[in-house]
């Protein structure tokens, strides 16, 4: 997740004494404004749990009013603190830094505890409606989602919460997997749209754990609904002979088969990304991404309109960083002043080695930029838990609340969706490039900066070298 205050505001207390708020933003968008002596208080309490050798710099008291361009450096010092403290994997996942954030975005959007109704949809367009406290954090409203439908416990960490964008042409955006700092009724609310909605969706990438949702009845039907869901939309693709056997599949109501076979097309299990740019291997190129199979997929359109696809595994990138600018809107003049609308620009930055002894910056400008990092970092997790010889049912079971909910009367079912529809013919299969690696080393950086324009070289050969350890890296 990407941290940033790239705005201050004066505003008025209730007994009308003066402050500068300092406006937190998550992924490009507002989360929580906030005071500086908040932030103090917080500090305060993580050097008292976690000790002064762990916590970053906190920039300090001023005796006297601050002057704009002190206002200015201290916004500036608070960004890079609450960077730090997120990127910590101890500070940024503690309980205390996420409940200071969740109650610091209900307070912003002044929405009081109190029992609401919100409604979750499962891929195949069902709502389920659920009854929860606009206070309650993401594994809350998963729980009883997970409670409606009667997913078993066991079950429920493999599913994730998504915002997602409905689009005018029927496709959907990705936007973000809610997180456990913030509050997915206050987060959807405080929107004032209609076009976005919270969907429940898998949030493991390795096939070999669908045996594991399949055994169950509900996790079967959710699986089986979200598979058919990504075929419609063509983000998985299917010929016509596949399509010709997948529904017949349908017709009989196999479900399994049905899934077993979807496992072997291409870019199953995938997320795909609106259409956007990257400088490889030309800049300015379009390029269509998508995430999954521990890897970003390019499907990349040339400057002389030839078509390329390569993968970049994550196996192979030695580190990523989010940034983000503000990009004024000119509102029709050449030079915009400063009071002008300003746009976020967001870019994803992979260091990848294209070869034993080469590495390359490539660069993603795209307003999902942030989704892709959380999707790296997520294949990452899962890696590493396979390759410590852990297993990701028993990682999940440990992030599971003590207690459980009370199962409700009256349980909601899964929908089997419509039959499908006939495949694209104009859609074409593409060739991928990418071969099996044995290292895993990287990780995730977050910055506030612009990332440098690196260009990249042709868009050829096969990355992928086989043997290649840690060390050279």
């Amino acid at each position: 997740m990407h941290f940033s205050i790239p705005e201050t505001e004066v505003r008025s207390d209730e007994n009308g004494s003066t402050y500068v708020a300092y406006n937190i933003h998550v992924n490009g968008v507002l989360h929580c404004r906030v005071r500086y002596s908040q932030l103090l208080g917080l500090h305060e309490q993580i050097k008292k749990e976690y000790g002064n050798n762990v916590v970053p710099a906190f920039p300090p008291k001023k005796i006297f009013t601050l002057t704009p361009a002190e206002v200015e450096q201290r916004r500036e010092q608070l960004e890079k603190y609450m960077q730090a403290v997120r990127q910590d994997p101890i500070l940024g996942s503690s309980e205390m830094f996420n409940s200071f954030l969740r109650k610091a975005q209900q307070d912003t959007q002044q929405i009081p505890t109190e029992e609401v109704q919100l409604e979750i949809y499962l891929s195949n367009g069902q709502k389920v409606k659920v009854n929860i406290l606009t206070s309650d954090q993401t594994e809350d409203v998963l729980e009883a989602v997970a409670s409606k439908l009667d997913l078993p416990d066991e079950l429920v960490g493999y599913f994730s919460l998504f915002l997602v964008q409905e689009r005018g042409d029927g496709g959907c955006t990705y936007v973000r997997k809610l997180q456990e700092f913030e509050l997915p009724y206050v987060s959807i609310t405080s929107l004032h749209s209609s076009d976005y909605r919270i969907v429940l969706r898998k949030s493991y990438w390795d096939t070999a754990y669908d045996s594991d949702v399949m055994d169950d009845r509900v996790g079967l039907n959710l699986l089986y609904s979200q598979t058919v869901s990504d075929i419609e939309r063509g983000w998985i693709l299917v010929n016509k002979e596949q399509h010709r056997q997948l529904k017949s599949l349908q017709e009989k109501g196999s479900k399994k088969e049905f899934i077993r076979l979807a496992q072997t097309l291409k870019y199953y299990g995938y997320i795909k990304f609106d259409p956007c740019i990257t400088d490889f291997p030309e800049k300015g190129c379009h390029v269509i991404v998508g995430a999954g199979n521990n890897e970003l997929n390019f499907h990349v359109k040339l400057p002389n309109d030839q078509m390329k696809e390569g993968s970049f595994k994550v196996t192979r990138m030695r580190c990523w960083r989010v940034t983000s600018s503000q990009v004024p809107v000119a509102n029709g003049t050449a030079n915009p002043s400063s009071s002008s609308k300003c746009d976020v620009k967001l870019e994803l930055a992979f260091e990848y080695l294209m070869s034993k002894d080469r590495l390359q910056w490539v660069t993603i400008t795209s307003q999902q930029a942030i989704m892709m990092s959380i999707c790296l970092q997520s294949m990452v997790d899962e890696l590493m838990v396979k390759k410590s010889g852990g297993s990701i049912k028993k990682q999940m079971q440990k992030k599971r609340l003590n207690g459980s909910f009370q199962r409700s009367d009256s349980q909601q079912t899964v929908k089997s969706p419509p039959l499908l529809d006939s495949p694209d013919p104009s859609r074409e299969q593409v060739v991928k490039i990418s071969t099996k690696l044995s290292s895993v080393s990287l990780r995730g950086l977050s910055s506030s900066n612009s990332a440098s324009d690196i260009s990249g070289n042709d868009f050829h050969g096969n990355y992928a070298f086989e043997g290649i350890g840690d060390d050279d890296l």
